[in-house]
């Protein structure tokens, strides 16, 4: 990190950070992927609506890969170099879509979600105050990442209502 730009830190190590951004870094690749697969494999009622939303999630995340790699290296960091230590880095679980049913994909998608609006509120907490730079980019992830579990609900739940009304239709 250039000195000016290493004067911002506050009371927090640049390796520190980097750390956490590295443990983030892997679960964003993990989450494209898990998107990206889901998309392919993905079955069932509303299809179309879910490949459209987790298309674009995966995009998103790849996004977001760039952003925390970015700001490692800006930290002095190096992002994690090979695939393999993803999972054994990462926060959030990488769960195969072996049930590629829409709603088995919405449920661990919205999941994935969740753990990953946890990692982005502790790094938002830890460096607020300290390092307004990953602050301000773990902000702009976790907004997203809190839209992303709210549109994934929201399929979710329209198909299970669709459901619903069918059974009455037909009892």
């Amino acid at each position: 990190m250039a000195k000016r730009g290493m004067s911002i830190l506050k009371g927090i190590e640049a390796q520190k950070v980097a750390e956490l951004l590295n443990k983030a870094y892997c679960d964003e690749w993990l989450a494209y992927y898990q998107y990206f697969i889901e998309s392919k494999v993905v079955k069932g009622l509303m299809k179309d609506a879910a490949v459209a939303e987790l298309d674009q999630h995966a995009a998103d995340e790849l996004r977001h890969a760039n952003m925390v790699a970015d700001r490692i290296l800006q930290l002095g960091g190096t992002p994690i170099l090979h695939p393999n230590d993803w999972t054994k880095n990462s926060n959030c679980a990488y769960e195969a879509p072996e049930n590629p049913d829409v709603l088995s994909v919405l449920e661990q998608a919205i999941k994935g979600e969740q753990c990953a609006i946890s990692v982005y509120s502790e790094i938002a907490d830890i460096t607020r105050d300290k390092d307004i730079v990953t602050y301000d980019i773990v902000s702009e992830i976790l907004a997203d990442e809190v839209e992303h579990e709210e549109d994934l609900q929201a399929l979710y739940d329209d198909i299970h209502e669709f459901i619903d009304e069918i059974k009455k239709n037909i009892h």
